[in-house]
């Protein structure tokens, strides 16, 4: 597995991975346009999305905002979970947030989703559910996630 900033060449293959989950699901995939993906991407400055490639295949990705302090998406390719994607994924997007100043990072999910459990685990603080009725989830960047 190889961990790596993303780039526009990349929004087919993470729309892909993101349309292919099993939870979590979009409800209209239409609004996930190049425009959304682009934003995400590292050359605006305030953003950053990693890719995880398996043999020159993206299997995972993580979006993290700097204005928004949150991570904005993180989900990996059904056929390729349980492998420690998205720990890594989670790790690369927390650890550049707090490199750039953020200290309480938000993300939110589906309730009673494996990701809800996912976060759980791994140290973020389950809080209240926002006007989408996902829960949200905090982190304190200087107790980085296990």
């Amino acid at each position: 597995m190889h961990f790596r900033i993303a780039n526009e060449l990349d929004i087919p293959a993470m729309t892909a991975v993101r349309l292919a989950v099993n939870e979590n699901r979009l409800s209209n995939p239409g609004w996930l346009t190049r425009e959304v993906w682009v934003d995400g991407l590292e050359s605006s400055g305030r953003a950053s999305t990693w890719v995880c490639e398996n043999e020159s295949r993206i299997v995972g990705f993580s979006v993290a905002r700097i204005d928004e302090c949150d991570i904005w998406a993180l989900f990996v390719d059904p056929d390729f979970e349980g492998r420690g994607i998205g720990s890594q994924l989670l790790e690369l997007a927390t650890g550049w947030l707090a490199q750039n100043g953020v200290r309480t990072i938000e993300l939110s999910t589906a309730n009673e989703t494996r990701a809800d459990a996912f976060y759980q685990r791994k140290g973020w603080q389950r809080g209240e559910q926002n006007s989408k009725g996902e829960v949200v989830f905090r982190l304190d960047s200087d107790t980085q996630a296990n």
